[in-house]
């Protein structure tokens, strides 16, 4: 999967052996695996890279799993991307608690079972792509909107601009369910937007006949 549809991962613990664990599961998703000792490297590490999701384990000395996400959450560039926190604390309540308000999306202790690590990385990852390929369509679809502004038009653009501000709602709001509901709101935008392209070259032409 490297190249075009490849996604960053970044695998944050200061443990080497925990690092070549978690490489050892998730090599074979076809990402590139980006790891960190520590939660002031994992902070330069976003620096230059473009994550799709944090793998962070909460027990670090000096900046533990909390401090870095707060660090994480407080930058623009990286608030968006999700912090799936590993952990081999006993689960008490207000230590979970403690990561979800440190923006954290999900919790996985320690022994974790690999299949389960291995598909809620893969949702992550399928939300970044699906973020992308929305951010993509709509910079389209205003490059085409800019070009063309034949007013027999506006119906079918504002179908392409209503499903892309319905998939952009649900990138907001997140909820059960948000990956096949973006899916298929991303597909509505993909489909007026075709319309829309199909639709210009006539309506320029008819321009011209006037």
């Amino acid at each position: 999967m490297r190249g075009r549809d490849a996604a960053k991962i970044l695998m944050v613990d200061d443990r080497p052996e925990n690092l070549l664990a978690l490489e050892a599961i998730l090599q074979g998703l076809g990402h590139e695996l980006i790891k960190a000792s520590s939660g002031e490297q994992a902070l330069k590490c976003l620096l230059t890279h473009d994550v799709a999701v944090i793998l962070l384990d909460v027990q670090m000395p000096g900046m533990d799993g909390f401090e870095t996400a707060d660090h994480v959450k407080q930058r623009e560039k990286t608030r968006e991307i999700p912090i799936l926190f590993l952990t081999a604390l006993d689960g008490e309540a207000h230590q979970a608690f403690r990561g979800y308000a440190a923006g954290a999306v999900d919790y996985l202790a320690k022994p974790f079972d690999p299949w389960v690590l291995k598909a809620k990385v893969g949702v992550f990852v399928e939300l970044y792509q699906r973020r992308r390929q929305l951010v993509a369509e709509a910079a389209e679809l205003r490059r085409q909107l800019a070009r063309y502004t034949d007013a027999g038009l506006d119906g079918l653009s504002g179908q392409a601009c209503d499903a892309v501000d319905r998939a952009q709602a649900l990138l907001r709001d997140g909820g059960p369910g948000l990956v096949q509901s973006l899916g298929a709101a991303l597909d509505a935008a993909g489909t007026a937007t075709r319309r829309l392209q199909q639709a210009l070259p006539e309506a320029v032409a008819a321009g011209h006949s006037r």
